[in-house]
């Protein structure tokens, strides 16, 4: 049981030999003789002396050697949610391949945020950022290390951020069903901000959204549209919350009277839950009904679903480098790829343009 107010140099005169000595035994004990290093271990136990501070240790090097990861959300995302789970997965192996290690840092609420962005013994961070992260974003600038924001958008120029060009991602998912002959084509949506609900939504939610993930993903998809000579307000538009209950809500509106024959699931998440609904009805998929998702989350590709990948790995070493290189501004749109699965097809023949 370590004592306080035990010093190395407590442990150093009891054990008769110098500090640095002492020092070397902790920080380095290959150069240290192994009958001294023994006897200066004994002594430390003795004294219940466990070692010297890590604060300490990092104030001397001028580094953690250690990433932060934060988020706006709780922290039971990283291993609830497919995609930040991939997410958190990548950023563990970009850290590994730098012989670096990673802290997750609470933020329940406002108080506990600016406090463990203060104390956390890190190089600096990465901001998980898919919804919302303002408060985030301005507690590491107050800290004045390096950090990226993950998936935050690319609105605000002073902003490090990494991130998938969601705009192109959501043209190239609606191109892919129109491409395939679908033109009876329904979305179903990510929140549009904290305190949105959900249900159907409009052109002018849209334009109000305070997520840019959202708004930008709808953008691409009716950039598509449009060029396929289809109006905004043909394509329903449902806003869930990213979980069954609402996204089975959603399906039951747009399934009552003239159904879609393809769903724009803004995530791979969505886009299972809507597979699983259909399927528990007996709808086939993609003879009936196609579905595309966005993300390309390992669950995704487990079930053969059609979606628009996010290039995780690179992102994730970009912002690994980012922290550990102390590069001081990043702004970095990836973009992302169509994986084709077994999900997406023609409409019925009775459906066809």
């Amino acid at each position: 049981m370590k004592r306080a107010g035990v010093t190395l140099d407590d442990v150093a005169r009891a054990a008769g030999v110098s500090r640095g000595t002492a020092s070397n035994v902790f920080n380095r004990p290959h150069i240290v003789r192994a009958q001294v290093r023994e006897r200066v271990l004994a002594t430390a136990a003795s004294l219940g002396y466990g070692g010297p501070d890590p604060r300490g240790r990092m104030l001397s090097a001028g580094r953690a050697n250690a990433v932060g990861v934060a988020t706006a959300e709780p922290m039971s995302i990283f291993f609830d949610d497919p995609f930040a789970r991939m997410v958190m997965s990548e950023l563990a192996r970009a850290s590994d391949t730098r012989g670096a290690g990673l802290s997750l840092i609470s933020t329940v609420d406002d108080r506990a945020l600016s406090w463990n962005i203060q104390t956390a013994l890190v190089d600096g961070f990465v901001l998980y950022c898919v919804q919302g992260g303002t408060p985030l974003i301005e507690a590491a600038r107050r800290r004045k290390l390096p950090f990226v924001a993950f998936e935050y958008g690319l609105d605000e120029p002073d902003v490090p951020v990494i991130g998938v060009d969601n705009v192109a991602g959501g043209e190239l998912a609606a191109r892919h069903l129109l491409e395939l002959g679908h033109r009876r084509i329904a979305i179903l949506s990510l929140p549009f901000g904290d305190d949105t609900g959900t249900g159907p939504a409009s052109a002018r939610d849209v334009a109000a959204a305070g997520y840019s993930t959202t708004r930008d993903r709808i953008l691409g998809y009716w950039r598509a549209a449009e060029a396929a000579g289809l109006s905004r307000a043909s394509i329903p538009l449902e806003q869930t919350r990213n979980d069954k209950p609402s996204v089975c809500a959603a399906m039951e509106r747009l399934f009552a009277n003239e159904p879609p024959t393809a769903l724009l699931a803004m995530s791979d998440q969505i886009a299972l839950y809507a597979l699983d609904w259909l399927r528990h009805r007996g709808m086939s998929v993609p003879r009936e009904v196609s579905i595309i998702g966005f993300d390309g989350v390992h669950e995704a590709e487990q079930a053969g679903l059609t979606t628009v990948a996010q290039p995780t790995e690179q992102m994730a070493r970009l912002a690994i480098e980012t922290i550990l290189d102390g590069v001081p501004m990043i702004r970095e749109a990836v973009p992302a790829t169509l994986r084709i699965g077994t999900t997406t097809g023609k409409p019925p023949l009775s459906q066809q343009a």
